[in-house]
């Protein structure tokens, strides 16, 4: 990702491949829900390939996704993220109070009609964001120190506070307003190992090859050197796992087109919501546009992969529970990718005249 430039060289100079993102990404679901729908068994092959729950390939494809970006962050300064009370608290406030809030509201208010849809909708909004959203804020020239911090921070919210909030949402809250109540039970464990493959495994490789390569060859080299050599895998690893995904449900998503077009509409509002209200709420607070961007990308994405996981665990690989969690990559996908292009776009209103053309995670 570059600094920014003067005005006068600005002209956009993107590769075929930073062009074109969107369509690759396009041609990605497609592709994965094309497979899923005419290769038979394929979804269950995939789906067989697990280590304690967790999908292999999926884990595979988010490692590498998410590696090179990982490298990129400097890690030296997140001091400057963790003392910035502003974006923590703001941070906190959003994931784990109005954004289950939001999905809990917009599931009954949409689909007071479909249990089963509905309690699939409350578990996606529980699963705060602690993967892809890396991309979405690098591909938005977010901060990435901001970025990591923020997605840690989620981690160990998401360990100690998704089963209780699971408890609080499908038990407690519709008991005190009247209204049908559910069950979950989840195992606290696997959300730490989901925690561990998905975010542990990529940071820890990201600090190492960064400390490691720093130690051998010194920082100019590593940042002019070897990161622009890794760039292009996070987009491979990115359509990598968004095939994956698809293929693995795109018989159940293509088989159902109706409830598929109900369940994306409460999934519409609430990215809408929770991304434009953080932006917004960034602005105000006074956040630079990085963190800005940031604070939105973390607040409206969510880990698809444990709302998929604990939907097909506690109520069946065929319930509407589990459909509502599989719907939501396919809604989340397209919308983050066209709010990246909203979030540049706004820079100019935090003092960026140069706006920048999209410089994906991938380009270095």
């Amino acid at each position: 990702m570059t600094t920014p430039t003067t005005p006068s060289s600005t002209a956009p100079r993107l590769s075929t491949l930073d062009r074109l993102l969107p369509v690759w990404i396009g041609a990605a679901m497609v592709a994965g829900l094309l497979l899923g729908r005419l290769i038979p068994g394929l979804d269950e092959a995939l789906d067989l390939v697990k280590v304690g729950g967790i999908s292999v390939p999926i884990a595979l494809g988010l490692l590498v996704m998410m590696y090179p970006v990982l490298a990129k962050v400097r890690y030296d300064r997140l001091d400057t993220v963790t003392s910035d009370r502003r974006l923590l608290i703001s941070s906190l406030v959003i994931n784990w109070l109005v954004g289950p809030a939001v999905m809990f509201a917009l599931a009954w208010l949409l689909l007071p009609d479909q249990p089963a849809y509905r309690t699939g909708l409350i578990i996606v909004g529980l699963a705060r964001c602690i993967a892809m959203v890396i991309i979405w804020n690098d591909l938005a020239c977010g901060d990435r120190e901001a970025a990591a911090v923020l997605v840690a921070l989620n981690s160990v919210f998401q360990v100690l506070a998704f089963g209780l909030l699971g408890w609080f949402y499908l038990t407690v809250l519709p008991g005190w307003l009247g209204l049908e109540q559910a069950g979950l039970s989840v195992s606290g464990w696997d959300i730490a190992g989901s925690v561990l493959v998905f975010l542990g495994i990529p940071l820890a490789a990201g600090y190492l090859t960064r400390r490691l390569g720093e130690r051998a060859k010194g920082r100019d080299w590593y940042e002019a050197r070897f990161l622009p050599r890794i760039g292009p895998v996070a987009l491979y690893g990115l359509l990598f796992t968004i095939v994956l995904l698809f293929a693995l449900q795109g018989d159940a998503i293509t088989a159902q087109p109706w409830d598929v077009a109900r369940i994306a509409v409460p999934l519409l509002a609430y990215f809408g919501i929770m991304w434009f209200g953080s932006f917004a709420i960034g602005r105000a607070i006074g956040l630079s546009y990085e963190r800005t961007t940031t604070l939105a990308f973390t607040a409206a994405g969510n880990n698809f992969e444990l709302a998929i996981a604990v939907a097909i665990g506690v109520f069946g690989v065929t319930s509407g529970q589990a459909l509502a969690g599989v719907v939501g990559p396919l809604i989340e996908v397209p919308v983050l990718v066209a709010l990246v292009y909203v979030s540049l776009a706004a820079r100019r209103r935090f003092g960026h005249p140069d706006i920048k053309q999209l410089k994906p995670a991938a380009s270095g």
